[in-house]
């Protein structure tokens, strides 16, 4: 039985350093660990990068000899494999933990029960789901690759008051404030990729980095769709700042780019490159979470496949005018008696511009 303040205080603290790891966990999980004992914490830990010691190891180190008969606040289930590092089941059972506290499962097919049971099975006290909507929502992108085999899809969106996202001839910049485009830094280093086609990269000639100060941040993977490879080999997005991949037509003709540039082909119908199973390749690849950022054709056809999780709109006080570029293209309906697709689930202003952000229900 949860206690309705200390437990949950001690979880949110638990959440509150799993997102430490928030630039640097993936492709493992966010977690965080707290050791509390007779009300005080004594040990505090979060996963910081893969391959080093998980969220519960670190902060068993903290508390060393006060963790025994202690209470651990896990917000994923720990794990009872061998892995990169050791089980950290058999940890906490070693350093006399006598109670466990778990937001969220581990759909991992290694851990997926078992690091529960394990717990057990040693005589240790186990509850789950103590603030699960919120572990699993730092997590949504492991728990999408697990459970879905895709990464979580979050898109990006800059647009006018009257929703448009540039000029009729394609200029773009800028249509939002200098302070939005820093938050969209903070969401980029946060990604595992950012996901765009080559009509932006031959339109707007992107870089697509996270440009903001790191020291131990990963950059994100940078994937261009471009079925007939038309990508200039002078393009911004083939530097050597951060790794690129290239997905393309299987009979695309071959064109010898740099050794730090992937590719892939993928099939294609109309000469458009198959979305979903693109996002089953990048699953397999390990890949969490991918930030799209594309022209309206891309994100338009995304969302008309139900391939859109996440969606960030920021929305400037400027107005373009009719003949501006639509937010979204390939988008129809004939009836508004349809089913709510997407739910606002945060509003905030930046400078002059607000982002809204939707999640789909669909």
């Amino acid at each position: 039985m949860f206690s309705p303040f200390y437990d949950e205080l001690f979880m949110r603290r638990a959440l509150e350093l799993a997102e430490k790891g928030c630039y640097t966990a993936r492709p493992n999980p966010k977690v965080g660990c707290v050791i509390v004992r007779e009300n005080t914490i004594v040990g505090e830990g979060w996963h910081v990068r893969a391959g080093t010691a998980h969220a519960e190891i670190n902060a068993l180190h903290q508390a060393g000899s006060l963790a025994y008969g202690s209470t651990a606040y896990v917000t994923l289930e720990p794990c009872a494999h061998h892995g990169k590092t050791p089980p950290c089941c058999n940890a906490l059972i070693n350093a006399g933990v006598n109670r466990v506290v778990i937001a969220c499962e581990d759909p991992y097919p290694q851990v997926n029960g078992k690091g529960i049971e394990y717990l057990r099975k040693a005589g240790i006290n186990v509850e789950v789901g103590l603030l699960q909507k919120e572990a699993e929502e730092l997590n949504c992108g492991f728990l999408s690759k697990v459970r879905r085999g895709r990464p979580w899809v979050r898109a990006k969106i800059g647009m006018s008051l009257d929703g448009r996202t540039a000029l009729a001839d394609g200029r773009s910049k800028w249509i939002t404030s200098e302070k939005s485009r820093e938050d969209v830094q903070q969401w980029r280093l946060s990604s595992c990729a950012i996901l765009t086609d080559v009509g932006t990269i031959l339109a707007d000639d992107p870089q697509l980095t996270a440009r903001i100060p790191h020291e131990i941040g990963l950059s994100p993977l940078r994937i261009v769709l471009d079925s007939q490879l038309r990508i200039p080999l002078k393009a911004n997005v083939l530097d050597e700042t951060a790794r690129t991949l290239i997905i393309h037509h299987p009979a695309a003709a071959e064109i010898k780019f740099p050794p730090h540039i992937d590719k892939m082909s993928i099939d294609t119908c109309n000469d458009k490159i198959n979305l979903k199973k693109t996002l089953e390749y990048l699953g397999k690849r390990g890949l969490n979470d991918v930030l799209v950022e594309a022209g309206p054709t891309l994100t338009g056809s995304l969302l008309k496949k139900g391939l859109i999780d996440e969606l960030l709109v920021y929305i400037s006080p400027r107005l373009l005018g009719e003949q501006a570029r639509p937010m979204m293209a390939g988008i129809s309906t004939e009836s508004l008696d349809l089913p709510q697709s997407l739910k606002l689930v945060d509003l905030v202003q930046i400078d002059t511009d607000i982002r809204l952000r939707f999640l789909s229900v669909s």
